[in-house]
Formats: structure tokens, C-alpha cells, sequence
């Protein structure tokens, strides 16, 4: 099977599931009887609430856009179905959308090996944590438990702080700061935005930056790991310098370097042998064009997804960070098969919103294949996840239904 046939072809998902409200040694849970389970309830209101984030320090700017601030706003859709079932998490589902499920059992909108059904995608999310409530299971044993429920995860809220008005008196010990708060929290693995030389600064003076900052943070948690994410602010011989620079800080992975292709990659992986760099490449976030429908890879394109396996089939790159929100969480689950058959590892790209690290733990501790979560310390009104604790660098996934994460809203 060719590249564009093995994209095109369906992946079955082939989950194990485990017993209501058991261990992951329970007897697997039969799917006949869960569906029969969730036949027993109708969805009888959807409602819609704000939350909002507070994260752990102030976010600048990367290589593109303005700074983050302190988070963003987002719609938690709550489900109740006529049994008294309660269960919600982020969607951006539209009203006609909404009215048209009002009604609907919920075995019609949600199996058991499949996901969510495609007329049911745009609460797809808020449907993985009520199926979860109602049958008593965390959404990563819905998936099948595949994998450890200690994620590894990384915190993506250090950016440009240094050149921020206020930042710019303390310059990299004010970004050392913030790299303490998030220690301080439990993160043991730190994803720093580089590309300083793309808007911030001249060429020469942000790479400069950038070398100086990765320096300082591996001296300062000389045990943590440090990812590196340019969001395509290198060309590739910039970066081949960077990288020379600071070879010895054992970089754990490299994101979105410059705008992929196969020529720059090959020369990339010929550098990071020449200077001793085994750090993984991740790719896929950015994309240049969307789909015009969704298909089984979301709004991505498919020329999109072709050129990232191809980069796989090459070895070029080593791990696919494809958005969680632009595939979905469904159709994440579904299509992970094809990245394990390409032997390319997943970490779907959550920022901005607090609640998504969450989600994505359970998709990584459910189905497999992820490589580490991208977390977004910080907390969200009307949303409690004191259920998820950290031990030594890893977000412990919790065994309580559904996301684990109880709503105030």
C-alpha cells in the first residue's frame, strides 16, 4: 500500500475497554452491554457557559503574533441527559448544531469502539466525559488504557518574556523566573520559544538571544528537559548555527525549526549528526491551507498530511504535533494507528486553553503513541483539576469518570 493509500484507507481503533468503574486488570467490558447502558439515556439540555484562564505567570510574545497575556476565554458545553447525567468540556459547537441532538440517545451519538459520530463532532469533547460519567470510567480507559496513566508533559508558557517592556530590565533572569514557577508546580521538562531574530530582533541579536537563553535554562535545571520551538523563524542554515551552539544542552526535541521540506530536513538531520544532536523533530501544527471539509484528519489538508508522512517515511521528522482541536479528539483516536504503521509518535498541539493538556493526557494514556503533552500551567474559573497531581515530571491521569476535571459553571 502506497502513502496516499495508506492515508486514505480507514484506521479501526481496536480499543480494549475495562470493566464499569474497574482496574485496568478488570475484565474487559463487554461493548454490547455499554451500548445498551448508554441507550438508557436521552440528551435533554445542552448548555452553554464562559470559563476563563489565569495562567502562572505572563506569557510575551514568540517568533509570530503578540503576547498571550494571562489566557483566554472559552465555550464548556454541558450535557444532562433524562436520567440526570452530567457531563461537559470545551466545544466551540454552533447553535443549530446544538438543537438538532437535543433528544438523541446517547448510544446513537457514541460508541464504544468508534467515538463520537460525525453528526456529533461538535460536542465531541463534552460527549467523552458524559459517556464516562454515565458508565462510571476515566475517558483514557474508554479508549483502551493502552498506556501509562503517567503522562510525561512539558510546560509551553515560556516565551519571549525577557523582551517584554518589563521584562527587559531583568532580561533572561526574569524568564529563568518563570521557568521556576512552573518547576515549582511540578513540570520537570520546559518547551522555550526561540526565533527572537524573525520580528523582535535583528537577525543576528536574536539568535544570539536565543543561544543565551537555551544556555541559561539548561544550566539552571540541568535535570529538566528542554524542547525548543521556532514556529518556522529559522531558515535552515540560521538554525544549523543555533543548534552548533548549544549541542552540548541535550535537547530533547526540535519544533517547527523553518517551514518543512524535504531538502532543508535532510540537511538538518546531516548537521545534527555532524554536531552529536539526538533530539527528536516534531512537526505538523502550522499548516498553509485548511481542508475544505473535514475528513478523517480534520481541517487539515491532505496534501498537508501527505508531506508530513512522507517526512516520516524518511526519517526526517519523528513526531507529529497536529492540533487537538483541528483534527478532533475523535477522530485523534482514530487515526493514531496510522502514525504507530508510519513509526512516527504523536503530540497534539493544545495551546492555548488550560483545559486541552487534560484532555490530551487522557488521549495519550488511552491510546498510546504520544511522545510527551504540551501543558499550559494555570488554572480556569469554574473548572477544578485537583483530581491530576505530578510525580517526578509526569501529570498523573486520575481514575475518576470522565476527564476528571468537575465544573462549577
Amino acid at each position: 500500500m502506497n502513502r496516499r493509500e495508506f492515508l486514505c484507507h480507514g484506521a479501526g481503533a481496536g480499543v480494549v475497554l475495562t470493566g464499569l468503574g474497574g482496574s485496568l486488570s478488570a475484565a474487559p467490558l463487554d461493548r454490547d452491554s455499554a451500548q445498551r447502558t448508554l441507550a438508557e439515556h436521552r440528551i435533554a439540555k445542552i448548555d452553554s457557559k464562559r470559563s476563563n484562564d489565569r495562567y502562572s505567570h505572563f506569557v510575551g510574545r514568540g517568533a509570530r503574533g503578540g503576547p498571550t497575556r494571562f489566557g483566554f476565554g472559552r465555550e464548556v458545553r454541558i450535557l444532562v441527559t433524562d436520567q440526570g447525567a452530567r457531563g461537559g468540556a470545551m466545544s466551540g459547537a454552533k447553535s443549530k448544531d446544538i438543537a438538532a441532538l437535543i433528544g438523541r440517545r446517547v448510544s446513537d451519538l457514541y460508541d464504544m469502539e468508534a467515538g463520537v459520530a460525525d453528526e456529533a463532532m461538535s460536542i465531541d469533547l463534552p460527549l467523552h466525559d458524559l459517556v464516562g460519567r454515565i458508565l462510571g470510567l476515566p475517558v483514557y480507559k474508554l479508549l483502551g488504557a493502552k498506556a501509562s496513566a503517567h503522562v510525561p508533559i512539558y510546560s509551553s508558557s515560556i516565551h519571549f518574556e525577557d523582551l517584554e517592556p518589563w521584562g527587559n530590565a531583568d532580561g533572561i533572569p526574569r524568564l529563568l523566573r518563570e521557568c521556576q514557577v512552573d518547576y515549582n508546580l511540578g513540570y520537570r521538562a520546559f518547551k522555550l520559544k526561540i526565533g527572537r531574530g524573525l520580528q523582535c530582533m535583528t537577525k543576528e541579536e536574536g539568535q544570539k538571544r536565543d543561544i543565551e537563553v537555551t544556555r541559561a535554562v539548561r544550566e539552571r535545571f540541568p535535570n529538566c528537559k528542554i524542547l525548543v520551538d521556532a514556529n518556522n523563524g529559522y531558515s535552515e542554515i540560521e538554525f544549523e548555527a543555533y543548534l552548533t551552539a548549544v549541542t552540548d544542552c541535550d535537547l530533547h526535541c526540535i519544533e517547527e525549526p523553518f517551514d518543512e521540506n524535504r531538502e532543508d530536513y535532510r540537511r538538518l538531520r546531516e548537521h545534527m549528526r555532524k554536531v552529536d544532536c539526538d533530539a527528536m523533530v516534531m512537526e505538523g501544527e502550522m499548516r498553509s491551507e485548511a481542508a475544505k471539509e473535514a475528513w478523517k484528519y480534520g481541517w487539515y489538508s491532505q496534501r498537508h498530511v501527505e508531506r508530513l508522512f512522507a517526512l516520516a517515511e524518511e526519517k526526517l521528522i519523528d513526531v507529529i504535533n497536529m492540533d487537538l482541536a483541528i483534527v478532533g479528539y475523535t477522530r485523534w483516536r482514530r487515526v493514531m494507528p496510522e502514525l504507530v504503521g508510519a513509526g512516527v509518535l504523536a503530540a497534539p498541539h493544545t495551546w492555548a486553553g488550560t483545559p486541552r493538556p487534560y484532555y490530551c493526557a487522557h488521549l495519550a494514556a488511552g491510546v498510546g503513541n504520544c511522545d510527551i503533552v504540551e501543558g499550559i500551567p494555570g488554572k480556569a474559573t469554574g473548572m477544578d483539576y485537583s483530581a491530576y497531581h505530578f510525580e517526578e515530571g509526569n501529570l498523573v491521569v486520575p481514575d475518576t469518570s470522565g476527564f476528571g476535571i468537575e465544573l462549577s459553571l
